[in-house]
């Protein structure tokens, strides 16, 4: 039996679409930003490539099937998949999900992560233009947003919790009246025999919520503290030496994660790598040092704190199965081939 449900992240960004063409350049990818990665400073590696998947295209069925093959073959148990939704029917990026949701294939379970935050320009080093704007506009517009993952919902391969749908909310203190869109999806989820939604709210920095059946705390950077000369030195460095805004090394991260103690609602996140400057530039961040061996270590502090919970909530989330960009990512690559997802099964299974 597996000693946790180790649900990953997952980002659709692979495959061109006609906003990325307008706002970048015609054919912008992920891959785009991925690929033109220089280090910026010594022993900062970079650029970070795939391997054994190369740059794939996930309008190619294919390349999902193998995606599912692989994570399952380690000890992923689903894809949590971004789900981009803002306002008045407006998405992005929904074509992969879809595509697996009509067609049954990968067999391979998965729940939604409500990305519901506005897209600015600020993370690929243009200005803080807005891209796309995040908008709450009421109830006839939430539940017109609950049909169209209800589909989803009911679907066989869809995570539970007790039974019910788990979705995950990445800016729960931004949502202006989240508590009435809970109350909301609950009773439309009753209605339809769904027994209720298993909600799960993202945390930053020691924030507490209310409302939500679990959390989860994704920022892997509000952990460990920098004292003021250790914030004034990063300035410095990025200034005068063209640093990203913060390097911190992997030990911190892992020290900081085997310390904090987990509230009885919260789901554990780990991290088994993180440098985004291939994205965001010198307003980037950098977690030196990542290695399988490290992540494994992660892995089994983390099994510790859940051994007691029930075999349902025993539940792990990773950041992430393919944030290449953000150099946060399971899927091989060419420095390690398949550790990172190693380091998973052998604690895992």
């Amino acid at each position: 039996m597996k000693k946790a449900r180790v649900l990953a992240f997952y980002l659709p960004q692979y495959f061109p679409i006609p906003e990325n063409d307008r706002w970048h350049g015609k054919g912008f990818t992920e891959w785009t930003n991925v690929t033109k990665a220089k280090p910026m400073f010594r022993g900062h590696y970079q650029p970070i490539l795939p391997s054994e998947f190369g740059f794939y295209d996930l309008r190619v069925p294919e390349t999902r099937e193998a995606q599912a093959d692989l994570a399952r073959e380690y000890g992923v148990e689903a894809f949590c998949y971004w789900h981009y939704w803002f306002g008045d029917g407006q998405r992005i990026l929904e074509r992969p999900f879809k595509e697996v949701l009509e067609s049954g294939k990968p067999d391979f379970p998965f729940c939604l992560a409500w990305a519901n935050a506005s897209w600015t320009g600020i993370w690929y080093g243009m200005e803080t233009s807005e891209l796309l704007e995040q908008k709450y506009l009421g109830e006839a517009d939430d539940t017109r947003h609950f049909y169209l993952v209800l589909e989803a919902f009911k679907d066989p391969r869809y995570v539970r919790v007790g039974n019910k749908p788990l979705f995950f909310i990445y800016d729960p203190l931004g949502h202006p009246y989240l508590q009435e869109f809970m109350a909301l999806w609950r009773r439309l989820a009753e209605r339809e025999g769904l027994g209720g939604i298993y909600f799960v709210g993202a945390t930053y920095d020691d924030n507490d919520l209310t409302g939500f059946d679990a959390t989860a705390r994704l920022d892997p950077f509000e952990m460990p503290r920098q004292s003021r000369l250790g914030r004034l030195w990063s300035l410095l460095k990025q200034r005068l030496l063209g640093y990203p805004r913060r390097v911190i090394p992997y030990e911190a991260v892992m020290e900081c994660l085997d310390k904090y103690p987990l509230r009885d609602n919260e789901f554990p996140v780990i991290t088994p790598n993180w440098d985004n400057t291939a994205r965001s530039g010198q307003r980037g961040s950098v977690i030196t040092g990542a290695h399988p061996d490290k992540f494994s270590t992660m892995i089994r502090n983390t099994l510790k704190k859940i051994e007691k919970r029930s075999n349902d909530e025993r539940i792990i989330f990773v950041e992430a199965w393919n944030e290449w960009a953000e150099g946060n990512y399971l899927e091989p690559d060419r420095k390690f081939g398949r550790g990172f997802l190693e380091a998973i099964r052998k604690n895992v299974l």
